[in-house]
């Protein structure tokens, strides 16, 4: 009779110990929050953000400039365009509005932006400059007609050594949510 109790009482330990995992495991999971942000001047970007957003359920925030770009703003062929401007000034910070409440609550940043004159915006190294990335995780992931990724990962990384950084992906505004699951699936 003795062995039959210490049987069961080692089976309830047993099954005791991996619940109490299980929910750890759980509550880690549900303690690790993943935000996109993202900055998008003709809706590219955004429909890609929201579209990934949406699919991993991540929360959402939107780069918003204090002044919107207008169409003259975004015309690269005009060398005196706001968008040709500041990108020729590498200390050029456009001013953004709006602040992402409990920002220390994300462990993961995926950062989406347009890629402009093989380049992030300007306005990006704004937000980047904004926040405190200290043992967050950021991803970089951009829209773009042509340009790569590697420029702007790159330059992005020196204006925010802090964070981990992880190794971006370019992707059309149309990638499938299907596609950005399987491609946060690898993170």
């Amino acid at each position: 009779m003795k062995k039959f109790f210490t049987a069961i009482f080692s089976a309830f330990m047993i099954l005791l110990l991996t619940a109490c995992g299980s929910s750890n495991a759980a509550q880690m999971d549900t303690q690790s929050k993943t935000l996109v942000v993202f900055f998008s001047a003709n809706g590219h970007t955004a429909e890609l953000a929201k579209n990934l957003s949406a699919t991993i359920g991540a929360d959402l925030f939107e780069i918003t400039p204090k002044v919107e770009y207008t169409s003259a703003d975004l015309d690269w062929h005009n060398e005196k365009s706001r968008s040709s401007v500041e990108m020729k000034d590498e200390k050029a910070r456009p001013e953004i509005t709006g602040k992402i409440e409990n920002f220390d609550s994300y462990n993961t940043i995926i950062l989406a932006y347009p890629i402009w004159w093989d380049m992030e915006p300007r306005i990006v190294d704004t937000f980047l400059e904004s926040y405190n990335f200290t043992g967050k995780t950021i991803v970089p992931i951009c829209t773009s007609g042509g340009s790569g990724i590697e420029n702007s990962q790159s330059h992005v990384q020196k204006i925010c050594p802090a964070a981990t950084w992880k190794n971006g992906k370019r992707f059309s505004a149309s990638t499938s949510k299907d596609d950005l699951k399987k491609w946060y699936d690898k993170l």
